[in-house]
């Protein structure tokens, strides 16, 4: 029996390893850690990411490197190793250790990171003349990316907001961009530091010209970037501006302040309720969906009720057995030609005379009124169609016709007419009998 053919093992496709100005195995060892742990390391612009292996496509770790202040070459104490493997990389919230392989991937780890942080390249380490050219090529890209990055303390807000949210947040830095309050396409630089006790806040005028900005200073500087720029304010305070970054943790929770019935302090009250229907009825985005409305289907035209007359006018309606009238269409004197009347008036009210009630005929034999109506259509035919030697049956025909119209309307006949008439009824009977 054969097996069923399984289908072909399709390739997975293999993801693009990221690239790094500067990558190779580091083990660190961060504030919450008993012992080094060892990861694949690539810097890319200010942060230092790890990986399980070099490998990997997806990091699992990284470390922002904004917030940089120093680095430190003490080693373990009572560690036998040597010393120039080990290095701390000292941040403005935490101290991360690292150790490497040898003194050389030390340096150029340290030149690297002050490369991209400092924008220069570290000359005062023990670095070969490659690795400089290497730290050299790197901080012409970093400046390029700078260029087209906006700084991370760079906000949308106004000089009043600038300053209540340094006020507010001063563990998150003191240093602040904001856009400009004149509508230029320059910024405004805000920072605020406490003397003794007294806050003293400071704005700065950056002005852009061309492709560089000007901080506007006793003596100007040109900045090729946003970053530039702060960097300048870092640099020229030693460090004592710190760029501000605001740090976006969302509550999940709803909480509020109330105030406690037996001691009257203030506690955070957490409740757990179920969710509230919406208040408003007419939102959509509470309850179901209303149905859509059903279509609206014509009426059949056959379904429709006829228009209702116009009672200002007069209509005549016919009767079956009413003898057929001659019409003669008269045109009254006042009515022009060609009438183009702008409204359309209602024709006068005519009292119409009332008409006589109609003569209803009396039933008559089926053979008689089936002979009659032969002999119509022969005289008729003849009359369409005349023909010699049948003048005498024409005669004969009207005046048959004559005595049928004298018996149903006897009124106005003499008494010796009406027994001529029934004697000729009488012979016509006989006549229609024997055929």
């Amino acid at each position: 029996m054969a097996s069923a053919l399984s289908p072909p093992r399709v390739p997975k496709p293999k993801c693009a390893l990221p690239s790094h100005y500067h990558e190779s195995y580091l083990e660190k060892k961060g504030p919450r850690d008993q012992n080094y742990k060892k990861f694949w390391a690539g810097l890319q612009g200010l942060t230092l990411y790890f990986y399980n292996s070099n490998r990997d496509s997806q990091h699992v770790e990284k470390l922002d490197l904004g917030a940089f202040v120093k680095f430190t070459d003490e080693g373990p104490r009572g560690s036998s190793s040597d010393p120039g493997i080990y290095f701390n990389l000292v941040l403005r919230n935490q101290e991360i250790k690292f150790k490497v392989d040898s003194l050389e991937s030390r340096e150029m780890w340290k030149g690297f990171i002050l490369t991209v942080v400092e924008l220069r390249v570290p000359y005062n380490l023990t670095l070969l003349p490659g690795h400089l050219y290497m730290m050299a090529e790197v901080l012409a890209k970093e400046e390029v990316r700078r260029t087209l990055e906006m700084p991370s303390c760079f906000l949308k807000v106004s000089r009043l907001e600038a300053q209540l949210l340094l006020e507010r947040y001063p563990e998150c830095g003191n240093l602040l961009l904001r856009p400009s309050g004149d509508g230029a396409n320059g910024v405004s630089v805000t920072t605020r530091q406490t003397l003794n006790g007294t806050p003293v806040v400071r704005h700065y005028k950056v002005k852009r010209e061309g492709p560089k900005y000007v901080i506007d200073v006793e003596e100007p500087f040109s900045c090729a970037s946003l970053q530039a720029v702060v960097d300048y304010f870092v640099l020229q305070t030693n460090k004592t501006l710190v760029p501000f970054l605001l740090d976006e943790d969302y509550e999940k929770v709803l909480g509020y302040v109330d105030a406690d019935k037996e001691n009257g302090e203030s506690v955070w009250v957490a409740p757990s309720v179920p969710a509230v229907p919406c208040p408003d009825p007419a939102s959509r985005a509470c309850g179901p969906k209303p149905s859509p409305p059903a279509p609206i289907m014509p009426v059949p035209s056959q379904d429709k009720l006829p228009p209702l007359p116009n009672p200002d006018e007069n209509y005549v309606i016919p009767i079956d057995d009413a003898p057929a009238a001659d019409y003669v269409n008269v045109v009254s004197p006042g009515w022009p030609g060609v009438p183009k009347p702008k409204k359309c008036l209602p024709a006068p009210k005519v009292q119409a005379k009332p008409s006589k009630p109609p003569i209803t005929p009396k039933p008559e034999p089926k053979g008689l009124i089936s002979g009659l109506a032969k002999k119509l259509a022969i005289s008729s035919g003849q009359a369409l169609f005349p023909r010699t030697g049948l003048a005498s049956v024409t005669a004969e025909l009207e005046e048959k016709l004559q005595r049928r119209r004298a018996w149903e309307h006897p009124a106005g006949l003499t008494g010796d007419q009406q027994a001529s008439l029934g004697a000729g009824h009488v012979s016509q009977v006989d006549l229609s009998s024997q055929n």
